[in-house]
């Protein structure tokens, strides 16, 4: 597929997100923004969710992955499942009961003004490394097989893509991504469904003699059971997942904007719980044509492409998509799925960095209303090029595959909401407000410590996404030590 032809996609496919933009923006007041006036289907609600959790991490870097892990990364997403039911049934009645438009709302009238900003600026910080991780995926891809062919430098290939998200998302808001998530949703599971029939067919395999062939034996194992020091031990991965989904979603105000879309708690609910399990699935698809890019590869001699250099298992998927002559299909579906995880989760991240620095930083319903929408689109704009500058930066730092380096930094960022909202939750007492922070940042520096001990200081024990509960452990007895007899 010619770079021309990748663009004129792209130009085609901003004419329809632009086209839903213009029907959803009509009224662009603050309330839509923010909020869609609560009036979405919890359905429809459901579906774009799968998008925005999968984004351009899943649809290009686990399949990558597929070669050093296997499918251990299933073990994770097993967590996951259990961790939305949390998010459903614990976290959304305490949102939906106090009628929250930021969910760190919840902390202010919990324990103060101190904890509530607090909340916010780790969410921030999340929110911002985790859009900029997932976007940094795609302009690589981009750049590598499109800018690079006109010479156009990295940078402006990330600024381009993040000005097309701001002209769509600068009216609408959230009530503009619930409905393009759900068309990019679409275009994403296309995209590997039909990567998945057309390097079987290329192979001769039907798919269940994929499934039953030695070569798929070579990278299917899914339960690390052997060794509990290892890193990938089934346990530790489990329990990491539950609480990455319990923190990046629950605690998330990126995902629970969305949720708080739903006409009432009940829809909510439904909505979470039948998007965890269609996440599942479609997350095991994805993992099985990771499997199906390697075995493709070892049999027709293709490489990992190298990036400044260096392997780069994130490009295997477009490399096979786009230069291994399996044929214009294959290279649009995978394009447009591309396009597809690009937006549908750096349109809701914007949105949400917008609403959540409005709302908790700026205090923007205590303004001027005349002022208030003109301090929103300051704000969108201001994050717009925020975003810019952070993937910039990671494309001379970032080094490790990015599925892995994003729960990483999870770990760090979220374990302090994590013990935030349990203290809130499960105990009654409250806490010396404007002490908070110094214990969350106490806790991050002490998780970043205890990541760089060498496994052979701690009898061969490697330290994996279990980071993540153990800094909101440290959090929440943090705030034990703060407590006052006041409930």
């Amino acid at each position: 597929m010619k770079p021309l032809h990748i663009l004129l996609l792209i130009a085609a496919y901003f004419l329809v997100l632009l086209f839903i933009s213009y029907i959803t923006g009509r009224d662009d007041s603050n309330e839509n923004f923010f909020k869609a006036g609560r009036q979405s289907p919890w359905y429809v609600v459901a579906f774009g969710m799968v998008g925005a959790s999968l984004s351009g991490v899943t649809f290009i870097s686990v399949p990558g992955w597929i070669g050093d892990s296997q499918f251990s990364y299933l073990q994770v997403v097993l967590g996951y499942l259990v961790g939305y039911f949390v998010v459903a049934l614990v976290l959304m009645p305490i949102y939906y009961r106090l009628n929250v438009t930021s969910i760190y709302q919840y902390l202010d009238q919990r324990f103060g003004t101190t904890s509530y900003r607090t909340g916010a600026f780790y969410f921030f910080i999340s929110r911002i490394l985790g859009a900029a991780f997932r976007l940094y995926l795609v302009a690589i891809v981009l750049q590598q097989f499109v800018f690079d062919s006109y010479g156009i430098p990295f940078e402006v290939t990330v600024i381009l893509s993040i000005l097309l998200i701001w002209i769509y998302t600068f009216r609408g808001g959230i009530k503009t991504i619930v409905w393009t998530d759900t068309l990019q949703t679409f275009f994403m599971i296309l995209a590997v469904i039909m990567a998945i029939y057309l390097i079987t067919d290329n192979l001769d395999w039907s798919f269940g003699q994929f499934l039953a062939s030695e070569e798929f034996g070579e990278y299917n194992k899914v339960f690390f059971t052997e060794d509990f020091l290892a890193r990938n031990y089934f346990l530790k991965s489990f329990i990491g997942g539950m609480f990455i989904t319990i923190c990046m979603t629950g605690l998330d105000q990126d995902m629970m904007q969305k949720n708080l879309t739903c006409r009432n708690l009940k829809d909510a609910q439904k909505n979470m719980i039948s998007f965890s399990f269609v996440l599942v699935g479609v997350t095991v698809l994805f993992m099985m044509l990771g499997a199906l890019l390697y075995i493709f590869a070892a049999k027709n001699g293709i490489g990992i492409p190298l990036m400044d250099g260096k392997p780069k298992t994130d490009l295997l998927f477009p490399e096979i998509a786009l230069n291994s002559g399996l044929g214009l299909t294959l290279a649009v579906s995978f394009m447009l799925g591309l396009i597809a995880a690009a937006y549908s989760s750096a349109d809701s991240a914007l949105t949400s960095l917008t609403t959540s620095f409005c709302v908790d930083f700026l205090q923007i319903d205590k303004k001027d209303e005349i002022k208030q929408k003109k301090i929103r689109k300051r704000v969108h704009l201001g994050m717009s090029a925020l975003l810019v500058v952070v993937i910039i930066v990671f494309k001379y730092v970032l080094t490790s595959n990015v599925i892995d380096s994003l729960l990483v930094i999870a770990g760090y960022t979220y374990g302090p909401l994590l013990g935030l909202f349990a203290f809130g939750i499960f105990t009654k007492f409250q806490v010396r407000d404007k002490y908070v922070w110094i214990v969350t940042v106490i806790s991050v520096v002490l998780i970043a410590l205890i990541a760089q001990i060498p496994a052979e200081a701690l009898g061969g024990y490697q330290v994996g996404y279990e980071l993540l509960p153990l800094n909101g452990l440290i959090t929440f007895l943090g705030l034990i030590l703060l407590r006052t007899k006041k409930n």
